[in-house]
């Protein structure tokens, strides 16, 4: 049952089809967001359990009362400026920002009629030409989380039980560096027997020859059965992959955010990762290492200790989790959110 619109005080347009990972911040917040106060999203694309709205409602909003209008892209901002300015709804515009890239002229303006701004991290607030509140993403704890049997989980996974496993999952394509980690395994792995990088993910279409090649490289090197390419699962399934992994390597080029690393981490996977996103913010402390992007010799230098270390991985492990239990827990996120949503609906100048 669609929710009333006249109980509504904040709407969370989603104006993308296809599956985004702004789609999908909203498809894990609203929900818990329903709880703490009156929320819907609106938009195509979104599943049935997300409280929502139709679209064409939001030009027949009632005028009782201002709501916030959360958007995430720019044809969101540019839809609340109309509803506000052209059909007189009252609307309070909110705008999270995760880009880390100087903004076009026609964002900044965008911007610049925003009522309140959120950045999903410090190095993105730095591209902000106005005050902005820093909310970093969190992630569900409950299902991200440690194994009960790590060698039981390997075997009903068919991998192998006595090796150390290192991971990359995601996206497969230069962006995200995955040729940047077969370069380190193809390094690390020929004097190593016991140990195996799982590669995981899809190559979407242009990224097919990319792929390819990396499998090339593997089966050259004979390492085909212990370099192995692995296909995308189900979101419900990935945790499960975490959990089997003794280090997770997150080898961006570039990224928004990047919440793989912290999904890893809830798991008491400890991270070798890049400096890009928010992995600076993510990744301190004993949780890991950081490395300059690009660079393959320093990447595969920080993967080695923890390839022979098993007390490091351990400890590691064990402060991964305490971080991201204590910063990125999903009802945090949604908590910081809502405080800003309700300095907004109070009149609160930005």
């Amino acid at each position: 049952m669609a929710p009333d619109i006249r109980d509504i005080e904040v709407i969370a347009p989603n104006l993308k089809r296809r599956l985004s990972g702004v789609t999908a911040t909203i498809v894990r917040l609203v929900p818990l967001q329903a709880g703490m106060i009156g929320i819907a999203a609106t938009g195509p694309g979104l599943p049935p359990h997300v409280p929502q709205i139709p679209l064409w409602r939001m030009f027949l909003m009632p005028r009782n009362r201002y709501r916030v209008w959360h958007a995430r892209r720019n044809t969101e901002m540019l839809l609340g400026l109309i509803l506000k300015s052209v059909f007189r709804r009252k609307l309070k515009l909110l705008f999270t920002s995760a880009s880390q890239r100087r903004h076009s002229g026609y964002t900044k303006w965008l911007i610049g009629r925003m009522d309140g701004v959120i950045a999903t991290s410090q190095k993105t607030a730095a591209y902000l030409e106005r005050n902005a509140e820093v909310i970093l993403h969190g992630i569900d704890t409950d299902g991200f989380s440690p194994p009960e049997d790590s060698t039981a989980l390997r075997r009903g996974l068919k991998l192998p039980e006595d090796h150390v496993i290192i991971g990359c999952y995601g996206r497969i394509r230069a962006q995200k560096g995955t040729d940047a980690f077969v370069d380190a395994a193809l390094a690390l792995l020929p004097e190593r027997p016991d140990v195996t990088a799982l590669v995981m993910g899809r190559a979407t279409e242009g990224h097919d020859s990319f792929l390819n090649g990396l499998k090339d490289r593997v089966a050259a090197a004979g390492l085909s059965d212990r370099i192995r390419f692995l296909p995308e699962v189900p979101v419900h399934q990935i945790a499960d992959w975490y959990r089997v992994l003794d280090l997770y390597v997150a080898p961006q080029r570039w990224e928004g955010f990047g919440l793989t690393p912290i999904e890893a981490m809830a798991c008491c996977v400890p991270v070798v990762a890049t400096r890009v996103g928010a992995f600076e913010e993510i990744v301190t402390g004993d949780t890991g290492v950081l490395v300059p992007p690009d660079d393959i010799p320093a990447l595969t230098a920080a993967i080695a200790p923890y390839l022979d270390d098993a007390g490091m991985r351990g400890a590691s492990g064990k402060a991964a989790l305490a971080r991201v239990h204590d910063a990125f827990r999903i009802e945090r996120e949604a908590e910081a959110i809502v405080a800003v949503y309700r300095r907004l609906l109070a009149g609160e100048r930005w």
